[in-house]
This record gives C-alpha cells, sequence and structure tokens, in this order.
C-alpha cells in the first residue's frame, strides 16, 4: 500500500513550490518561494499556499471545519490569510484533490492566473515580485 501522504506518480509540483507539511491523514501544505516571501523582504503572510486539506479549512470561530462528508477533501489556495485566490474546491478523492493542487500550483508558476483581481487594496511592490518570478505578463495593463 502506498504512503498516503505522498503525491501519486505523475502529481509532482513545479519547483517554485515547496511541500511545506504533511499530515498524517493526508493533509498538504505547499508554500510557493518560501526562499522569497520569508518575512525579510516581503511580510511572511505574502507566502502565497496551497492547502490540501480533509475538511473544509477555515479560521473563523464557532465554525467545524470537519462537519463535511467523510470523503471530502479540499484545496485552497491562499496568497495571504485573509485572500483567496478562489473559493475552496471539494472533490470526493484525495487524488482528484491532489491533481487540482498541481494544476494550480503549475499555473501560478507558469504565469498563468490573475492575482490582482482577489486584492481591495493592491500590493504593487509584491504583485512586481510575484510578476517576476511567475514570468507574467502585464497584458498591456498600467497599475498606478
Amino acid at each position: 500500500m502506498s504512503d498516503p501522504t505522498e503525491p501519486p506518480a505523475g502529481t509532482e509540483f513545479p519547483d517554485a513550490w515547496t511541500v511545506w507539511s504533511q499530515g498524517d491523514d493526508g493533509r498538504l501544505v505547499l508554500a510557493y518561494r518560501p526562499d522569497v516571501f520569508d518575512g525579510d523582504e516581503f511580510p511572511a503572510a505574502c507566502l502565497p499556499t496551497l492547502y490540501l486539506t480533509h475538511g473544509k479549512r477555515t479560521r473563523r470561530p464557532g465554525t467545524n471545519p470537519t462537519t463535511t462528508g467523510a470523503s471530502d477533501w479540499f484545496v485552497t489556495f491562499y496568497l495571504e490569510p485573509d485572500v483567496t485566490l478562489e473559493g475552496a474546491r471539494r472533490f470526493s478523492t484525495r487524488g482528484d484533490a491532489l491533481e487540482r493542487c498541481r494544476e494550480l500550483a503549475r499555473a501560478f508558476d507558469d504565469g498563468e492566473i490573475d492575482y490582482r483581481d482577489c486584492y481591495q487594496v493592491p500590493r504593487e511592490r509584491y504583485f512586481e515580485k510575484l510578476d517576476e518570478l511567475t514570468g507574467r505578463e502585464l497584458d498591456g495593463r498600467v497599475d498606478d
């Protein structure tokens, strides 16, 4: 039997993503370029992270994240603690959720994801660094 905390063959992540933690329950946390978003040049909260959790991940008091079905897996992409790229997506198997993590990690690393629209108050210096790291082109947009 394979180790449930290890990504199955074919679901490797781009080099810019680091496996930050793995839980015995199958939980997985990936961090994007922790060498850059280390709290020195940018606040540690700016570290982009992908979470794969069994049960919905939440920080809201009074909410029980385990009130989902026994086979529910969620993928959540945080740009910061209160800024998510997209709402948590539910999957019926860990394998499907892991594949979604891989897809998001690759798309982000390849500059295919527009993260600017997630912010009400832009962090221009942060965006510039993400653009540089991901090779993302601004498609003619001029940000103030």
